[in-house]
């Protein structure tokens, strides 16, 4: 009996029983394949059910208000890794994820994996149910291959380890069918070829044209094959990556899928050509503080908790006028004169305020730019300015630098800045974000994207770096850079880099900052992530080989329920 209580197994009506799923043609609780049999729009109701489910608040445990899945996807998906600062302890259960501090009692941790799972069984239904050999049922039974591999994407990248250490560990249980029977953690390459095999169907099945045209929350063959051009990617089927991107791009030349409009890109991105799949919100979607955006921008309602890490500032800072720095990330200012330093310092013995940072006046100590500080043990510490990657040839931004500062033995990243306003009650300056705010001018509202083009160009940038095809890695990453209206690399001209991959990735992080990719580029890479750096975040360096909780646990009740085995380290 214990696999009736699985999330995995949960009777379809328990399932649509969500307000804004327009299922009230059959009643919630006797939904079955028969009855969806019975009504022609039976199968479209569940998939229109399917992309509602995201968005909406589900009970957990109790929980209810801001619990849906989109927030908790791209919480868990994205605080983890070291893009952002977290500028405090929060009581909000994203302070786990942030701080490697996950329990399989986290009602983020639960949520997602029952919410992920209903989206399968209800696509399961619709594949069980639609007559194949109806050409009229190819769309929605496309929609419902391309929602199941996705689905599965999401849950075997958070719950088990990446595809790149090995195919044989623990992934996620892998339903193919409404039935109850055999439930258990099938292998990672299992649920893997099942991802392949569901999103290449997708894309066989469905045309270039989604079911309602102009409305990026409903997938169309494009969507499926990107998507399957990232799990290539994961894969490490570079090839196969690269082969699946031009089959999309269909002989279009990757800038004419851009929004040339890019400073407003995320406002626009359910109609924007740009966005192959996003979670569609309307002005009655509007979760407040509970929203994404919330987390990253006060404007009125937010929270404005969230920041970019300094390590991505400095990344940015190089070119000052790319618009993904200009228009989504907000500097706040004081109107104070005078300029000021922050250093992160390690916790020790001496400074057990640390890793709070330290946030002083600067000193000057000769006109020239050299800096310095005094510390909590009375020494002062002058304050490197570090050239990295070496002088940039012919690029009109010139070298860059970062600021460091050897402080009681460690490296410390120093921050200078002018008329910076800090958070109240904390040393770190606010810098807000707005990748998640002001579809219709409402600084909470977005409509999430889970892929788009951008990525896509990024996905095949990255496949022909790793086989060797470096001039044709150049020229998808000088795509996005040409857009973002900043200097472009040429063979033997990387301003500055040692290797076209090191290039490449750097762009993935500028261009996807925030939108759930970077803790898994730095897992299935196994490279380490240095957040020692500003926030609340744990001060540390986080190898992906040996931290266990670069993955979530599985929840309490699943696994004490159905029997399946718990990851290791929880």
């Amino acid at each position: 009996m214990k696999t009736k209580a699985l999330y995995l197994t949960v009777v379809l009506g328990a399932m649509l029983g969500f307000s804004s799923c327009n299922l009230d043609t059959f009643p919630s609780d006797e939904l079955n394949s028969d009855l969806l049999l019975q009504d022609a729009k039976g199968a479209e109701y569940i998939m229109d059910g399917c992309y509602a489910v995201l968005k909406d608040e589900v009970d957990f445990l109790g929980y209810a208000s801001g619990n849906c899945y989109v927030r908790h996807y791209f919480q868990l998906a994205e605080f983890p890794a070291d893009n952002i600062c977290l500028s405090a302890h929060t009581t909000d259960p994203l302070y786990e994820a942030t701080a490697y501090m996950m329990t399989d009692g986290l009602k983020n941790v639960g949520t997602l994996w029952m919410v992920g799972y209903k989206v399968i069984y209800m696509t399961n239904t619709v594949i069980e149910t639609l007559d194949e050999s109806n050409p009229d049922n190819n769309q929605l039974l496309g929609e419902a291959y391309f929602m199941r591999g996705l689905m599965h994407l999401h849950m075997v990248t958070l719950y088990a380890q990446p595809y790149s250490f090995g195919r044989d560990n623990l992934g996620v249980p892998l339903r193919t069918t409404t039935s109850s029977e055999g439930i258990k953690r099938n292998s990672v390459g299992e649920v893997y070829d099942q991802i392949v095999a569901d999103l290449r169907k997708g894309a066989d099945l469905m045309s270039s044209k989604p079911r309602v045209v102009g409305n990026a929350g409903y997938p169309c063959k494009e969507a499926a094959l990107g998507v399957l051009s990232r799990v290539y990617l994961y894969m490490e089927e570079y090839d196969k990556c690269i082969a699946t991107v031009d089959e999309a791009l269909n002989g279009a030349a990757p800038a004419s899928k851009l929004d040339a409009d890019y400073a407003n890109y995320f406002k626009n991105a359910k109609t924007s050509n740009e966005t192959l799949f996003c979670i569609v919100h309307e002005t009655s979607d509007d979760r407040g503080q509970s929203s994404i955006g919330s987390m990253y921008l006060k404007d009125g309602i937010g929270w404005g908790e969230i920041y970019p890490s300094d390590p991505l500032m400095y990344l940015y800072e190089r070119y000052p006028m790319d618009v993904r720095y200009t228009a989504y990330v907000h500097p706040q200012f004081s109107g104070k004169t005078g300029t000021y330093v922050y250093v992160t310092i390690p916790a020790s013995d001496t400074d057990p305020e640390a890793p709070h940072i330290k946030y002083k006046t600067t000193l000057k100590d000769d006109g020239a730019g050299n800096y310095s500080f005094k510390g909590a043990d009375g020494n002062t510490y002058p304050i490197e300015k570090r050239m990295v990657n070496g002088e940039r040839v012919a690029d009109p931004a010139g070298p860059y630098y970062e600021y460091h500062a050897n402080y009681m033995g460690e490296d410390c990243m120093v921050r200078i800045n002018a008329d910076v306003t800090l958070r109240t009650g904390y040393t770190i300056p606010m810098v807000f974000i707005s990748k998640f705010s002001y579809q219709d001018g409402n600084p909470m509202l977005s409509s999430p994207v889970l892929c788009r083009w951008a990525e896509v160009i990024l996905n095949r940038a990255e496949a022909y770096a790793r086989t060797g095809k470096d001039a044709e890695a150049i020229d998808d990453v000088n795509v996005l850079r040409t857009r973002a209206g900043i200097p472009t690399y040429a063979t033997g001209n990387l301003l500055g880099y040692d290797n076209v991959i090191d290039a490449v990735m750097d762009e993935r992080r500028m261009e996807l900052a925030w939108e759930g990719h970077r803790h898994f580029d730095m897992c299935r890479t196994k490279q380490k992530m240095d957040r020692r750096y500003a926030g609340a975040q744990p001060f540390k360096i986080v190898d992906p080989t040996t931290e266990p909780h670069i993955i979530y646990p599985i929840p309490n009740n699943e696994w004490t329920v159905s029997g399946i085995e718990q990851n290791p380290g929880y």
